[in-house]
């Protein structure tokens, strides 16, 4: 693996707080409502509506609770609301797993020891090791707020060498939408993107008080217009496999699987690989990055992704 340095503490952001947890809560409930039709949820639709979506009293009625109380909750006051409400207005919004566990972080949020926000990730050495031992696909640690935190050579040839980079630009939210190359390379561009920032919608209902998340969620939303549309919509997701189909500058296409393991003992962090059908001319061109060893980020025609 290329030589990457170890985490260093870094110093706190100039903003002081996180996001707020009322207006996310808010936010949250309303899109989520917006886009569900009456028909959608087997209620007659009496004509004309000037918001799209169900009335508040219609959730309601469906969640078995009193027009006042959800308001409440959609006013962002989430305070005593228990898990068993929570359960009925989910399944009322026909809310995903992902959003399910969403609403439950806004609405009764974890206690968090200030000093998590701002404490180094660290990457136990023996996954290093293992990143290491992974020669032929490539491989990569990511953790809060889309940090990648380790990787191996493999990942390196195909994304470009992270470890020429400042640490606080190792972030995929941050190589996504404020680096042209890397719009260049995943050839579904607006799907990543999305993927990104229902990353880091989950990220800050888990951690609403982190004040790096916000500070980076803050400096996305001033540089990319793309980046304030998807965080407005507040849609979360958390895709565990899929496929990526890329043009890598030096192999051209590619199309990948992807899949994620989430580690036991340091849940936030999460060991991503990607491997090409067996045959296929995206395996030959993994192996054809392979061969090149450590020369491969530094071909004469430029480092991947860079």
């Amino acid at each position: 693996m290329d030589e990457q340095p170890e985490p260093v503490q870094e110093p706190a952001p100039e903003t002081g707080g996180g996001l707020d947890r009322r207006a996310e809560l808010s936010e949250f409930l309303r899109t989520r409502r917006a886009r569900l039709k009456p028909e959608d949820v087997g209620l007659p639709d009496f004509g004309r509506r000037r918001v799209p979506g169900l009335r508040r009293e219609e959730l309601a009625q469906l969640a078995g609770v009193s027009v006042a109380y959800y308001t409440r909750l959609e006013q962002g006051n989430g305070r005593n609301v228990s898990a068993e409400v929570l359960d009925a207005i989910a399944r009322a919004l026909r809310l995903t797993g992902a959003e399910h566990a969403h609403l439950m972080h806004l609405a009764k949020p974890k206690q968090h020891k200030k000093k998590q926000a701002a404490r180094a990730q660290q990457v136990r050495p023996a996954l290093r090791h293992l990143l290491d031992s992974i020669d032929t696909v490539p491989a990569y640690i990511v953790g809060r707020r889309s940090d990648i935190l380790a990787w191996n050579r493999m990942a390196a040839a195909l994304f470009g060498d992270w470890a020429e980079l400042p640490a606080p630009e190792r972030n995929w939210a941050r190589l996504v939408f404020l680096r042209p190359d890397y719009r260049e390379l995943f050839v579904e561009w607006d799907q990543k993107a999305a993927d990104i920032v229902g990353f880091l919608r989950m990220d800050a209902g888990c951690h609403p008080d982190d004040p790096r998340l916000s500070a980076l969620v803050g400096e996305l939303s001033v540089k990319s217009e793309e980046f304030r549309r998807l965080w407005a919509a507040h849609d979360v997701k958390e895709k565990s496999y899929g496929v990526k189909r890329m043009r890598h500058p030096l192999v051209g296409d590619l199309t990948l699987s992807f899949e994620t393991f989430r580690l036991v003992d340091e849940a936030e962090q999460a060991l991503i690989t990607y491997h090409a059908e067996p045959g296929s001319p995206s395996a030959e061109a993994l192996r054809l990055l392979a061969s090149w060893g450590a020369d491969a980020t530094r071909a004469a025609t430029g480092t991947p992704a860079q």
